[in-house]
């Protein structure tokens, strides 16, 4: 952004004031009810999600979870 704006003092004509339309934070919150399991997986599978999680710095858990969920949303949606 090279170039600079530059303010004036015009008149801006008429004004109005925009109803708040977004939902307070408490609402954006989703939480889904977790069940803890305790599972038990290869060694080479635990160790490919670490690494790969480690790569894209977020926690490999999560990542497992998520392939999981997209793998039983993908057969609900047939079923």
């Amino acid at each position: 952004m090279k170039n600079k704006i530059k303010y004036t003092d015009e008149p801006m004509g008429e004004l109005r004031v925009v109803k708040d339309f977004l939902p307070p934070p408490d609402q954006l919150v989703f939480k889904e009810e977790n069940v803890k399991i305790t599972i038990s997986l290869k060694k080479s599978s635990v160790e490919f999600f670490k690494k790969e999680a480690q790569k894209h710095h977020t926690s490999y858990q999560k990542m497992i979870r998520r392939i999981i969920d997209w793998y039983a949303s993908q057969y609900q949606k047939s079923a």
